[in-house]
């Protein structure tokens, strides 16, 4: 049977505490699932899923940018990626151009259409965080460590 603080909890969304490990997974499995259900919102509402709106947000900002080096910036695997960037150029919005000193390599642009997408806009991920990160701007570096120190972590095992 929950006790009234368990239940008050529960209804609040937070659940039981679990101690410091499990409370920290629980908020990311609660970031992960929240970032799943946003990008099926903009998939829906903008056409274009969040690992895509990134990605096109990144060529934007580094036009003639390598494949390879876009999969390093989003700390993702080059196989990864792949998908992302075809379905992106079939739909119009980037374009792919062999690199003149070496053609085994794919650069991309964004088209004329990728661009008028490659903008601020509300409803989308990006606008979640700039809102967040606006409310305390002095905790961004400490999440920031704490975020790259488990990823390291976990990019090592």
């Amino acid at each position: 049977m929950r006790d009234s603080t368990e239940t008050q909890e529960m209804d609040e969304g937070k659940g039981p505490p679990l101690g410091a490990v499990l409370d920290f997974m629980r908020l990311l499995w609660a970031l992960d699932h929240a970032l799943q259900s946003a990008s099926k919102r903009m998939e829906s509402n903008f056409g274009m899923t969040g690992p895509q709106r990134l990605v096109m947000r990144i060529v934007g900002r580094f036009p003639g940018i390598a494949a390879g080096r876009v999969a390093q910036i989003l700390h993702v695997h080059p196989s990864t990626l792949t998908g992302i960037l075809k379905r992106l150029e079939a739909r119009g919005l980037l374009q792919r151009r062999a690199d003149p000193r070496d053609a085994r390599r794919a650069l991309f642009i964004l088209t004329p259409r990728g661009r008028k997408l490659d903008t601020v806009r509300t409803g989308i991920v990006e606008q979640a965080v700039r809102r967040v990160l606006a409310k305390d701007p002095t905790k961004i570096a400490a999440a920031q460590e704490v975020l790259h120190a488990l990823s390291d972590e976990l990019d090592a095992g």
